[in-house]
């Protein structure tokens, strides 16, 4: 592979950033096209840690958060990038996104609130508890939901 890396490097090297991007838009479709959801997980779990090298996600999340809410399937935004990836992968595809969701969002969550103003942190955790109690207990039994938010007050304040 050492011919093929040298390739690649003199290839890349003249690349302008559009250039890069547009490749990479391109060569995703092609790269991910016989893999599982499984192998798509684990490259992406290798991957993260050398993407965020160096990336400060204080800055960085504002900036995701807008684009994933305003990508949907238009293309524009990381949720319009991992329905492309996952196209064509009906069912078990569109579980990724929900198992990423729930691994990566405390982490961020995690790094994210202690460097924001106070103000601004309790009100966005006032949102998230609103919206989180709302979406999880929808579809409930009144009876469920009290069950629900009984256990969410309980976590909360041991």
């Amino acid at each position: 592979m050492g011919e093929m890396d040298a390739m690649m490097e003199t290839m890349i090297g003249k690349m302008g950033k559009e250039e890069k991007q547009e490749m990479m838009s391109t060569m995703m479709e092609k790269f991910f096209a016989g893999m599982t959801v499984e192998d798509r997980q684990g490259m992406m779990e290798q991957m993260m840690p050398k993407m965020m090298e160096g990336i400060n996600m204080m800055d960085m999340m504002p900036k995701m958060m807008m684009g994933m809410m305003g990508g949907g399937d238009s293309g524009a935004g990381m949720m319009g990038m991992m329905s492309q990836m996952m196209q064509g992968r009906q069912g078990s595809g569109m579980q990724m996104m929900p198992n990423m969701m729930t691994q990566m969002m405390p982490h961020c969550v995690n790094m994210m609130l202690p460097g924001m103003p106070e103000e601004q942190r309790v009100e966005f955790v006032l949102n998230m508890v609103t919206t989180l109690v709302e979406q999880g207990s929808a579809g409930m039994s009144d009876e469920q939901k009290d069950e629900f938010v009984a256990k969410v007050i309980e976590r909360v304040t041991r």
